[in-house]
């Protein structure tokens, strides 16, 4: 619902606030006062195009505000969530519009794109006449109106579930299936590269081993020089450190038989003789272990020489070349058992679809019942408000996919037949209308006659009321080209329709403006040498002359008054 909309500086306006009231608004005036402005200023706060021409002369910028009430309008939360705006049960909704052509758009003072604006509007506001914003000659609206008439919420949830599944499983098939072919053609190289590597077998922590046995094999002779000079000098020589430490040793002995004070020292000798021989027995014999294998030498630095290059060829390390062995075996190993694994998912997807087609089947069947009703109903209520001759179709068709590998699309499937098909179902639905006897129905979209397309979508709504969750419906100009006979019927129309929603509605009829539960009244005055739209809340007196103006002119009677009286309701 709209509480409030703010406009300044926007074409002939300089500043106004209308406080809109539940039910069913109506705005008079005279022609060229500014009434279509309003609807235009409000069309800027539901994302439609801003051009400088709409600033007021001399003004910087125009702004346009308005206050909804969004408690119940579940869309617009989820919108507002999704972008992190804060929202309770009212937002405001501003848009700017600079003289140099800047275009900026608020929600609760929160900066918010065009685009998201619009997609706002499109679940706050309905509005018909002469303007974008007719959600009913959308197409794509169509299909969604008609089951939510029909009440089709469950299966819908139903299709949607089993088509996000198929989906699923879709995806994962064809993803195998481009690893299968992806991996047909490495095959080989896989094959190649198994044998290259299982055939230098490569181990972790092979090149640091080999490479400390190249240096000992490389340095034997000196290992072998230098240990030999060692055992020398510790132990094979007339004054080896072995044969000093004992001599050493017994003098220490003789001391610490005099005084006990060398009793320590005596034990370090010996600790040092100990360690000596320790050392002298390691050497003996890692000088006995020396190899000296020229073969074995050779040997190593070929090896070395492979894994250098192996190295190099499979990611740097030996560690690198094992993982990739490790991967590229699985891989090749599935590759041989794909065939078996595309079947089994293949049957996946054939029962999904199976499960999606029988659920579409059914949604189409419903929709179709529901068409009937919609179009005996809508039909009827055309003849009503004036346009007597109209036919009204709810097409439905189903289009065969004629493409290529259709078992891989997200598509239902009737017999032997796929059909193409989105989440709300196979059918695509569109309404049709023709307004003139001998005529054949053309596409909704395609109608002419604006006063034609707002009684049309007055008959569509009335119809589909209960089931429209668009909380206001603005309607302009929705009574050209009719009598007052059929005004009043539009007007009644507009009345009942105005207990489910919120309802704006410019006219000329006093048939209809004696309807209002809040009525407006535009007018154009001449404010230093400038014009300027006021708008005026009529109170009851004020809305009975008004209505007599509208029907008998200027010159207001005491008859028009009691005419007035009668069309309000009033005794």
């Amino acid at each position: 619902m709209l509480k409030n909309l703010s406009i300044k500086n926007y074409a002939l306006i300089d500043e106004l606030e209308i406080q809109f009231g539940t039910g069913l608004n109506i705005i008079t005036g005279e022609t060229g006062a500014g009434k279509s402005i309003i609807i235009d200023a409000l069309s800027l706060i539901l994302g439609e195009r801003a051009t400088t021409d709409e600033v007021r002369s001399g003004a910087q910028k125009a702004v346009v505000e308005g206050i909804f009430t969004i408690s119940g309008n579940r869309k617009v939360k989820r919108l507002l969530d999704a972008a992190d705006i804060e929202n309770g049960d009212e937002i405001i909704v501003r848009r700017e519009v600079s003289q140099k052509g800047q275009s900026r758009a608020f929600v609760n003072d929160t900066p918010i794109p065009i685009a998201q604006l619009k997609e706002l509007g499109d679940h706050l506001v309905d509005l018909h006449g002469q303007h974008e914003h007719q959600s009913l000659l959308r197409p794509e609206t169509h299909i969604d109106l008609l089951d939510d008439f029909g009440g089709l919420d469950i299966l819908i949830r139903n299709f949607k579930t089993a088509y996000h599944d198929l989906n699923t499983e879709l995806t994962e098939l064809k993803d195998l299936i481009s690893k299968r072919d992806a991996l047909k053609e490495k095959r080989e190289l896989y094959a190649f590269q198994i044998k290259e590597i299982d055939e230098v077998n490569p181990q972790t922590g092979e090149v640091d081993k080999l490479e400390s046995e190249l240096k000992i094999l490389e340095n034997s002779e000196k290992l072998y020089e230098v240990a030999t000079k060692l055992y020398e000098i510790l132990y094979d020589s007339d004054s080896s450190i072995h044969d000093q430490l004992v001599v050493v040793r017994n003098q220490l002995e003789d001391l610490s038989g005099i005084d006990k004070a060398f009793d320590p020292l005596k034990l370090e000798s010996e600790s040092a003789k100990a360690i000596v021989d320790e050392i002298t027995r390691f050497v003996q014999s890692y000088s006995s272990k020396i190899d000296f294998n020229p073969e074995r030498l050779e040997e190593i630095r070929d090896r070395l020489g492979v894994l250098s290059m192996f190295r190099k060829k499979y990611g740097g390390s030996l560690e690198a070349a094992i993982e990739y062995r490790e991967k590229i075996g699985k891989e090749f190993e599935l590759a041989e058992n794909f065939d078996e694994a595309i079947h089994k998912l293949a049957l996946n997807v054939d029962s999904v679809r199976a499960k999606l087609s029988e659920i579409g089947e059914r949604l189409s069947s419903k929709r179709r019942e529901v068409a009937e009703r919609v179009t005996r109903s809508i039909a009827g209520i055309l003849a009503e408000i004036g346009i007597e001759n109209a036919k009204f179709d709810i097409d439905i068709r189903n289009k065969v996919y004629e493409g290529d590998a259709a078992e891989l699309k997200s598509l239902v499937k009737l017999g032997k037949d796929f059909y193409e098909t989105s989440d709300k179902g196979f059918d695509f639905v569109e309404f049709f209308i023709s307004t003139n006897v001998g005529e054949e129905p053309r596409p909704l979209a395609k109608v002419a006659s604006g006063g034609e397309i707002s009684r049309i979508m007055l008959a569509m709504k009335t119809i589909l009321a209960k089931s429209d969750r668009l909380p206001l419906l603005v309607f302009d100009e929705i009574d050209t080209g009719i009598s007052g006979r059929i005004g009043a019927k539009v007007g009644r129309s507009l009345k009942n329709l105005s207990g489910f929603h919120q309802i704006i509605a410019i006219t000329h009829l006093p048939q209809i403006a004696g309807m209002a539960d809040t009525h407006f009244r535009v007018e154009k005055e001449v404010k230093g040498k400038r014009a300027v739209t006021r708008v005026a809340h009529l109170s009851e007196d004020e809305r009975i002359l008004e209505v007599a103006r509208l029907l008998s002119g200027d010159d207001v009677t005491q008859s028009s008054i009691s005419g007035a009286k009668e069309l309000i309701g009033l005794k």
